[in-house]
C-alpha cells in the first residue's frame, strides 16, 4: 500500500510531480479529456507498475503524451495525412497510432508488443506544462481500475486508486470529459486512407473535413475457432468504462428497481445534458456514473443519445459500459 499524495496547483507541486515521474513513480494528473495514470514511458518498471496499479491487461497498449511536435516526431514516424491531422487538431484530444521509431527508447511495453505507438500531444495548460518540466515521454492511460468509470476529477482518482500510486495532481475537472479519439492513418502499401479506432473527445465529421475523405471503419472482429482479435490501440476492450451496476440502453423511461441516466428533457435523477447538448453530455457522461457507482445503484436506464458528432462517442461508451463482464 503506497502513501498517496494529492499535490495542490496553488503551491507550486507541478515541479514536484515532475520529478516523481522522471524518478518512475506514478503520479495522476489532468488532461483536457480525462485524469491520466502518469508514469515514464521509457522505464520498464514503472510502465510495468501502471498495469499493476490499474489491473489492465499487459496486451492492452497505452497512450504516450507529449509537450509538442518535435517530441512526436523523436518517437514515431508521421505520414503527410498524420501531418495534416497533427497540424490541424494538436494540441487536442486526438490520438495517432503510428509506426514507431527504433531508436525511441520506449518500453516496449508501452505498445503491447506491436511495431506502431499511441502518442498524443493534450491541449491542457497544466498537463503541457507538467511534460514540459518532466522533458520524458509520458505513458498514461486513464487514472482508473481497468474496467471502470474513466477519472474526471481528481476526487475520482483517489477513489479508485488511493494507496496504488504515488500522487494525483488535482487540477480540477477536465473541460472535455471524454478519451480522446484514436486514429490510425494507413501507408500507401496499405491502401491509404485513415481509420477510425476509437470515437472520442475531436468528433469524426471534423477529421473528415480536414481529410476531404472519409474515415476507415475500425478492423471488423477477427479471428477464429474463437480467437479473440488483436488489440491494436487504447479502448478496445468489447467491456470498459463500466460502473458496479447493469445498464439498460435508449431506454425510454425507468423500469421498477432502476435509475434514469437521462438526455434532453426528462425527467432523471442524473441528466447528461437537459437541453440535449451533446458537448455538455460527453463533459458529464464519466461525472455522472461515476456518482451513480457512489449511490450504489445496481439498475442504470439511459436515455437514447444521438448518433452523430460527440454523441457517436458516448455512444460508444455507454455500449462498452454496458457489454456483460
Amino acid at each position: 500500500m503506497r502513501n498517496m499524495r494529492t499535490l495542490e496547483l496553488e503551491a507550486g507541486e507541478v515541479g514536484e510531480a515532475a520529478r516523481l515521474l522522471r524518478e518512475g513513480r506514478l503520479v495522476a494528473f489532468p488532461t483536457e479529456t480525462v485524469y491520466g495514470l502518469g508514469a515514464d514511458a521509457r522505464d520498464d518498471i514503472a510502465v510495468a507498475r501502471i498495469f499493476e496499479a490499474k489491473g489492465r491487461p499487459q496486451f492492452n497498449p497505452l497512450i504516450v503524451h507529449l509537450p509538442d511536435m518535435a517530441s512526436v516526431e523523436a518517437v514515431a514516424e508521421l505520414s503527410p495525412d498524420a501531418a495534416r491531422l497533427a497540424e490541424a487538431f494538436w494540441p487536442g484530444p486526438m490520438t495517432l497510432v503510428l509506426p514507431r521509431r527504433e531508436a525511441a527508447g520506449l518500453s516496449p511495453l508501452v505498445s503491447a508488443g506491436l511495431p506502431s505507438i499511441a502518442v498524443r500531444v493534450p491541449s491542457g495548460a497544466l498537463a503541457r506544462s507538467l511534460l514540459t518540466q518532466a522533458g520524458i515521454p509520458v505513458a498514461a492511460p486513464s487514472a482508473n481500475p481497468s474496467g471502470r468509470v474513466s477519472p474526471t476529477r481528481a476526487a475520482h482518482v483517489l477513489r479508485g486508486l488511493s494507496g496504488r500510486i504515488d500522487a494525483v495532481l488535482d487540477g480540477g475537472p477536465c473541460a472535455v470529459g471524454l478519451e480522446s479519439t484514436i486514429l490510425q492513418p494507413r501507408s500507401a502499401c496499405e491502401g491509404g486512407g485513415v481509420r477510425l479506432l476509437r470515437p472520442g473527445g475531436l468528433a469524426a465529421e471534423a477529421v473528415e473535413a480536414c481529410l476531404g475523405a472519409p474515415l476507415l471503419p475500425p478492423p471488423a472482429p477477427g479471428g477464429t475457432d474463437g480467437e479473440t482479435p488483436a488489440v491494436t490501440a487504447p479502448g478496445q476492450l468489447a467491456s470498459h468504462y463500466a460502473p458496479a451496476g447493469r445498464i439498460r440502453l435508449d431506454a425510454d423511461a425507468a423500469e421498477p428497481g432502476e435509475v434514469l441516466l437521462g438526455f434532453g428533457p426528462v425527467e432523471a435523477a442524473y441528466n447528461l445534458s437537459s437541453a440535449g447538448d451533446l458537448v455538455e453530455a460527453a463533459a458529464n457522461l464519466f461525472g455522472h456514473l461515476q456518482a451513480l457507482d457512489r449511490a450504489g445503484v445496481p439498475r442504470i436506464a439511459v436515455s437514447p443519445v444521438p448518433r452523430i458528432g460527440l454523441g457517436r462517442a458516448i455512444n460508444d461508451r455507454l455500449a462498452r459500459a454496458a457489454a456483460p463482464r
